[in-house]
């Protein structure tokens, strides 16, 4: 049944097919059919202890731990819940993803969403690549504490093109760690097409944006609509008194009148 199961689902690494090269891109398929979709640029900082120069204080460094294109990936599909896993240079760095899909009751009746209810990441401060002489090196777990994030329609895509900033709590010595997220596109649930992102939603951010590059457009042509109808309505005017007899106001003019 195992063997059945590792047969059945597919986990790939699409980070190459990419443009930029921070953007990672992974697929979860089982059945042969794609069941989790996600893309994104990430990057933490990490904060540690180093020895001062007189080796008696302590200095905290912060660590730039950018999310590797030859990282490793697992993936778990489900109704409810669904995870993404990623791990990089050589399991010294492992992010876990969790994703939860629940129904809350509005006035219009029921309605689903999904979101991000949990982060965990990993961290080896003996790993030397963004690390350097951290005090009392070793493993670290950073966790999300009551996470609901990226909250999404049912059936819809998460896209967010701004920088997102996630705090996550270390076990050293309860340190903060930031999770920097940009450029994301996440589905984890209900994707009707293989390989294909269902109907995106925004996130605020980007909804502002948009608005403030579309609001001067349209003002401009609102502006440009009312020039123009003020022009017609003086032309119109202008024609119609053009047209009508001029009474003479001497009243010398009327002389032949009669």
């Amino acid at each position: 049944a195992a063997a059945r199961l590792a047969a059945e689902q597919e986990v790939e690494n699409l980070s190459g097919l990419s443009p930029n090269p921070e953007k990672d891109i992974f697929v979860v398929r089982e059945n042969r059919t794609t069941c989790l979709m996600a893309e994104f640029a990430a990057k933490f900082i990490v904060p540690y202890d180093v020895w001062a120069s007189n080796y008696v204080d302590l200095i905290t460094e912060q660590a730039e731990i950018p999310l590797s294109r030859g990282a490793e990936m697992k993936g778990k599909c489900g109704t409810n819940e669904s995870e993404l896993e990623i791990s990089w240079l050589e399991q010294a760095y492992t992010l876990k993803l969790f994703f939860l899909k629940e129904g809350h009751n509005t006035s219009r009746g029921q309605e689903a969403f999904w979101r991000l209810s949990r982060i965990q990441f990993t961290y080896d401060t003996s790993e030397h690549t963004y690390f350097k002489d951290a005090v009392s090196p070793g493993k670290h777990t950073a966790n999300s504490h009551r996470l609901s994030a990226l909250v999404t329609p049912a059936g819809k895509s998460y896209e967010c093109q701004a920088q997102q900033t996630i705090s996550l709590l270390s076990s050293d010595h309860q340190k903060s760690v930031q999770l920097l997220l940009s450029e994301v596109r996440i589905q984890p649930f209900d994707i009707a097409a293989d390989f294909v992102f269902s109907e995106e939603h925004k996130c605020p951010v980007d909804q502002r944006e948009q608005l403030e590059e579309t609001l001067p457009l349209i003002l401009g042509l609102i502006l440009g609509l009312v020039i123009v109808i003020t022009l017609c309505v003086y032309h119109i005017h202008h024609k119609l008194t053009a047209n009508q007899v001029q009474i003479p106001r001497d009243r010398s003019q009327y002389k032949h009148m009669g």
